[in-house]
C-alpha cells in the first residue's frame, strides 16, 4: 500500500517469472492491461481498493494459471471473463463492488476448487449455474445486492463445506430446498429481499452451527420452525415481511446467545411467550402481526413500545396497546386506579425523601471524613501540577464514579481550570492493626506503597497512561492519572459502540498496546509486571489511541484487598494454576487474548464457548473449520483479512500454553510492525491454515521456527 497512482504498465505482466502481485489499495486508475491475460506463471493477483474501470481482458484465466483474483472496490464494468477458470486451478474469485454485468458464466460450475466466490453488490443478471450451488469445496458464497434470478437448486447438499451463503437484495424465487439443512458447517443463510416462497424446511433446525438466519422481505408462509434446540451458536434471526401463521415458538427463549429478534410484518398469532424473557436482546421486534394476550412483564413497558405496535389485542400498559388505552374503563375502574395511583406516588416520594435524606447525609459524612485533617494529607507529585490535592478531594463525589474494581473506585475530576483528571481511589488497611497486624505492619506497608508509586511516577511512555501525583492518607490513597475520555477498550469492543473501531483502529491499538507491556518489561529498571492484561485495562484517548493502565496495581495495593487470583478470567496463563507465579510471560499469554479480542470481537469468556475459553474457541474452531473465516469479525472490511489473519496468529502465539514458546513483548512489538511492512510476512497457505511463525527463546533470546 503505496498509494500509487497512474494506469498499471502494460509490459508489467511480460516477465515469464510472475508470480504473485499485490497492488491493493492504491490509486491506480485506468483498464486491467490486456497482458496480463498471457501471463504464464501468475497464481495470485491483488488489485483491489483502487480506481481501476474499463472491462476485464476477455480471455483472462485461459492461459494463467490464477489461484486468487481479488478485484474488489473498483470501478470495473463489463462481464466476467467465461475462461476465468480453464485452467482448473482457481480458488479465490473476488469481484464484489464493482460495476460488472452480464451472466455468471456456466464454466464456473465446472471450477471445483473454488473455495471463496464473492460477487456482492454488481450488476449481475440471469440465473446462478445450477452446478455453482454444489461446489464441494465453496465455504463462502456472497451474491448479494444483484439483479439474479432462478432458484436455490438442491445440488446445494454437495457444497458440505459451506459456512456463509449471502444472496440478499436479489430476485431469487422458489421454495428454501431442504437440502440445506444437511450443510453442517453452515454459519450465516442470509436471503432477505427476494422473492422466495414457501415454508421453511425443518432440516433448519438441526444446523448447529448456524449463527445468523436472516430471511427478511420474502413470501414465505407456513409457520417457524419448532425442534430449534440445536441453534446454540444463533445470534441473529430475521425473518421480518414474511407471511408466517401460527404462534411463536417458546424454544426462541433457550437460544443462549439470541440477542437479535425481528419476527415484525407476518400474520402470528397467539399471545408473545414468557420463554423470551430469557434472553438479552439488543434488538426485538414482533409488531404488525396478529398477537393478542398480555405481554411479558419485561417487556410491558414503554421502551419497547415500538416493538409490539400494530397488534390491535396485545395488551400491556404501553400507549398504543389494549392495555395502555383507558376509554373503554369504567368511570369506578378509572377512579379507583386514579386513587390507587395517587396513594402509590404519595408514598414513593416520601420513601424517595427519605433516601435522598440519609444519603445526602452518608456522603456529607465520607466527604468531611476525608477532608477532616487536611495537613495529613501528603501529596507526591510526578510531573509539574497545576492543581492541589484538595481540589481532588473537593470531586471525591458519588456522582463522578466512572468505574469501579477490586482495587478500588475510579472518579472523573473536573478541575477549577477546566483539565480533567482519573481519580482512583484506593482505602487502605487502616494502619493495619485494624486486620490484625502488628504495630509496625501499617509502617511497613506505606513505606512499600511510595516506594511502588514513586517507581511508577519515573515511567514516561507515550502508550502508557501518565501518573500525575499521589495523594497518601492513612485511611485511603489517591493515584491521580490523565483522562482518557473514550473509556476502556473493552467497554468499546463489547458494546454498540464497537463500530468506531475498523479494522485500522483496531491494528493501531494493538500496536500501541504492545509498545507500551514492551516499555515496562524491557525498558524499566527493575522490569515492571502487569499482572492484569486485559481489553479493560487498555484505555483509549480521544484519538482511539491506546495507553496502558494500571500496571502495577498488583504491587502497589495491599493483599489484603487484593484478590488471591493475579489476572481477570479468561486473560490468566495456564501455568498460574500450579506455580501461583506470574511474569513478563504471563503478560505476553494476556495480551495474546487481547489481539484475539481485536480480530473475532468476541470476549475472552462467553457462553457461545461452552466450557471453553476464547483462546481454546479459536483453537478448536480453526481445527474443525480448516479456515479462520468462522473466526474473524464479520463487522470488519474484509479487504484486510489477511492482516486480520497475521494479528490472529501473533495472538495465538502469545497465547501458547508453555511460557517458553511466547515471544517476549519486545518481539510482539516487531512482529506486530511487520504486518503493514513490505516484505519480511509470515505466509498464509491458500487453504486458509495458519502457516508456522517464530518465537524467541525464553532463556536464550535465539529466535527459533514453531514446528
Amino acid at each position: 500500500m503505496n498509494r500509487l497512482h497512474g494506469a498499471i504498465p502494460e509490459d508489467l505482466f511480460h516477465a515469464p517469472s510472475l508470480e504473485t502481485l499485490h497492488l491493493y489499495a492504491n490509486v491506480l486508475t485506468g483498464p486491467v492491461p490486456e497482458s496480463i491475460a498471457r501471463a504464464p506463471s501468475l497464481v495470485e493477483l491483488r488489485l483491489f481498493a483502487n480506481s481501476l474501470n474499463g472491462t476485464l481482458p476477455a480471455d483472462l484465466g485461459r492461459n494463467t494459471p490464477l489461484v486468487c483474483l481479488d478485484i474488489s472496490d473498483n470501478a470495473i464494468s463489463g462481464e466476467i471473463p467465461p475462461g476465468i477458470c480453464d485452467r482448473g486451478e482457481l480458488e479465490e474469485l473476488l469481484m464484489l463492488d464493482n460495476m460488472l454485468s452480464g451472466r455468471i458464466p456456466d464454466a464456473l460450475g465446472r471450477c471445483r476448487r473454488l473455495r471463496r466466490v464473492r460477487l456482492s453488490n454488481n450488476r449481475l443478471a440471469g440465473d446462478v449455474p445450477d452446478a455453482v450451488w454444489g461446489l464441494p469445496h465453496m465455504s463462502l458464497l456472497e451474491l448479494n445486492d444483484n439483479h439474479l434470478t432462478g432458484q436455490i437448486f438442491p445440488v446445494i447438499a454437495g457444497a458440505a463445506n459451506l459456512s456463509k451463503l449471502v444472496l440478499s437484495n436479489n430476485r431469487l424465487t422458489g421454495a428454501i430446498p431442504a437440502e440445506i439443512g444437511s450443510l453442517s458447517k453452515l454459519y450465516e443463510l442470509s436471503a432477505g429481499g427476494n422473492m422466495l416462497s414457501g415454508p421453511l424446511p425443518s432440516s433448519l433446525g438441526g444446523l448447529a452451527e448456524l449463527g445468523r438466519l436472516v430471511l427478511r422481505n420474502n413470501s414465505l408462509s407456513g409457520q417457524l420452525l419448532r425442534g430449534i434446540q440445536s441453534w446454540k451458536k444463533l445470534s441473529e434471526l430475521n425473518l421480518a415481511e414474511n407471511g408466517f401463521t401460527g404462534s411463536i415458538p417458546p424454544e426462541l427463549g433457550d437460544l443462549p446467545v439470541l440477542n437479535y429478534l425481528d419476527l415484525s410484518g407476518n400474520e402470528l398469532s397467539g399471545e408473545v411467550p414468557v420463554q423470551l424473557e430469557n434472553l438479552k436482546l439488543n434488538q426485538f421486534n414482533v409488531s404488525n402481526n396478529q398477537l393478542h394476550g398480555p405481554l411479558p412483564p419485561q417487556y410491558a413497558t414503554e421502551a419497547y413500545r415500538s416493538s409490539f405496535l400494530g397488534n390491535p389485542e396485545l395488551c400491556g400498559e404501553i400507549a398504543g396497546l389494549c392495555g395502555g388505552d383507558s376509554q373503554g374503563r369504567s368511570k369506578h375502574q378509572s377512579g379507583l386506579a386514579w386513587m390507587m395511583r395517587s396513594i402509590f406516588i404519595f408514598a414513593a416520594a416520601i420513601l424517595v425523601a427519605g433516601v435522598a435524606w440519609f444519603y445526602w447525609r452518608y456522603r456529607t459524612f465520607n466527604r468531611s471524613k476525608l477532608r477532616a485533617d487536611r495537613s495529613k494529607w501528603t501529596l507526591t507529585s510526578f510531573h509539574k501540577l497545576s492543581f492541589s490535592e484538595y481540589e481532588i478531594l473537593d470531586c471525591l463525589d458519588e456522582d463522578n464514579v466512572i468505574g469501579s474494581g477490586a482495587s478500588g473506585k475510579v472518579y472523573k475530576a473536573v478541575l477549577s481550570n477546566g483539565e480533567v483528571v482519573a481519580v482512583k481511589k484506593l482505602w487502605s488497611a487502616a494502619a493495619a492493626k485494624k486486620n490484625g497486624g502488628g504495630e509496625g505492619s501499617g509502617s511497613a506497608a506505606d513505606d512499600s506503597f511510595e516506594a511502588e508509586v514513586r517507581t511508577l511516577g519515573k515511567i514516561r511512555h507515550k502508550n502508557i497512561v501518565k501518573l500525575w501525583c499521589c495523594c497518601a492518607h492513612k485511611e485511603c490513597k489517591l493515584l491521580v492519572y490523565e483522562y482518557m475520555p473514550n473509556g476502556s477498550l473493552g467497554d468499546v469492543l463489547h458494546s454498540i459502540k464497537a463500530g468506531l473501531l475498523d479494522w485500522g483502529t483496531r491494528y493501531k491499538i494493538a500496536l500501541d498496546a504492545a509498545e507500551g507491556l514492551s516499555y515496562l518489561h524491557h525498558d524499566c529498571v527493575p522490569a515492571i509486571v502487569h499482572r492484569d492484561v486485559k481489553s479493560n485495562n487498555i484505555l483509549l484517548d480521544a484519538e482511539l489511541s491506546a495507553r496502558v493502565a494500571d500496571f502495577g496495581v498488583a504491587k502497589v495495593v495491599e493483599a489484603k484487598s487484593m484478590s488471591v487470583i493475579a489476572g481477570s478470567c479468561g486473560y490468566i496463563a495456564p501455568e498460574y494454576a500450579y506455580t501461583l507465579r506470574v511474569n513478563e510471560k504471563s503478560d505476553t499469554y494476556s495480551f495474546g487474548v487481547v489481539l484475539l479480542e481485536l480480530v473475532t470481537g468476541k470476549p475472552p469468556v462467553d457462553p457461545e464457548f461452552g466450557e471453553k475459553d476464547l483462546v481454546k474457541w479459536v483453537r478448536g474452531t480453526l481445527e474443525q473449520k480448516q479456515g479462520v473465516e468462522h473466526v474473524l469479525d464479520s463487522r470488519l472490511d474484509m479487504r484486510f483479512k489477511e492482516e486480520m489473519v497475521r494479528v490472529l496468529q501473533i495472538g495465538l502465539l502469545c497465547a501458547s500454553s508453555l511460557p517458553i514458546n511466547r515471544p517476549a513483548m519486545r518481539r510482539v512489538v516487531k512482529m506486530l510492525q511487520e504486518v503493514r511492512a513490505e516484505g519480511g510476512r509470515p505466509r498464509v497457505d491458500k487453504d486458509g491454515k495458519l502457516s508456522p511463525y517464530y518465537y524467541e527463546d525464553a532463556e536464550g533470546g535465539e529466535v527459533h521456527h514453531a514446528s
